[in-house]
């Protein structure tokens, strides 16, 4: 499967690449990881920086071109999906397929590691960030706000990627909170499969009883942290 029949598309503006490595800040001695690494752009920049790099990018035409844009400096690369692996980083930077966003933010819920610099679609970017009541708030903003600190750096153009999506990205830093389990993961997006009920009816039926005070609540108004004590009696 290509990266583009999953949504990606290669960037290629220099001047984003750089703000990208640029914000990892990478230290001596940190582990790198790159998620996608397309035809390298990135993962050549990584390279001059960072003394420990990983990759991991799903197609092998992809992963040649990286390899090639490299050349003989020392990088880990892998032909595989990082998700179902079990990478050990300090730094995360990638510029994901945007079909793979949801995903990448149950998986990094679950990790440990210092910080993450990543593009994602600016429409997913919304719904990353947005606050209890609002329209876009959904399980995936419980996810990715109880367990990371998420600050919007700037918006990447259309232009920066070739082939050109159809919408712009955001580049988004990510600093850990704390380490979800699965199993908390499985019951937010339970819970949040009712999110127009009320607390009290949406608990009733998963087979859980909500704490005082919150059952007169809609789902989609509790806050992350509500949310979580909700999802751990599930």
């Amino acid at each position: 499967m290509t990266r583009r029949s999953l949504g990606q598309h290669y960037l290629v503006d220099q001047s984003v690449i750089s703000k990208l490595v640029s914000l990892a800040d990478i230290q001596k001695g940190e582990r790198v990881l790159e998620i996608g690494t397309g035809r390298g752009a990135v993962t050549r920049e990584l390279a001059g920086v960072a003394s420990k790099l990983e990759g991991y990018e799903i197609d092998e035409e992809s992963l040649r071109a990286t390899k090639e844009a490299v050349g003989g400096r020392r990088v880990r690369l892998h032909l595989g999906d990082a998700f179902e692996s079990q990478p050990s980083f300090d730094v995360l930077v990638a510029s994901l397929p945007y079909s793979r966003s949801s995903a990448f933010v149950e998986w990094i819920s679950r990790q440990r590691y210092d910080r993450a610099v990543v593009i994602l679609q600016e429409d997913f970017v919304r719904k990353v960030a947005a606050r209890p009541g609002d329209r876009d708030y959904r399980a995936v903003s419980v996810i990715a706000q109880a367990s990371a600190e998420i600050t919007q750096v700037g918006r990447v153009a259309r232009s920066s990627f070739s082939p050109q999506p159809r919408v712009n990205s955001v580049i988004v830093a990510w600093r850990p909170r704390r380490t979800l389990r699965p199993g908390e993961i499985a019951a937010v997006k339970k819970l949040f499969s009712l999110r127009r009920r009320q607390v009290s009816a949406a608990m009733s039926e998963l087979g859980g009883r909500p704490p005082e005070g919150l059952g007169a609540k809609r789902v989609n108004a509790l806050s992350p942290e509500e949310a979580l004590v909700l999802a751990s009696g599930l």
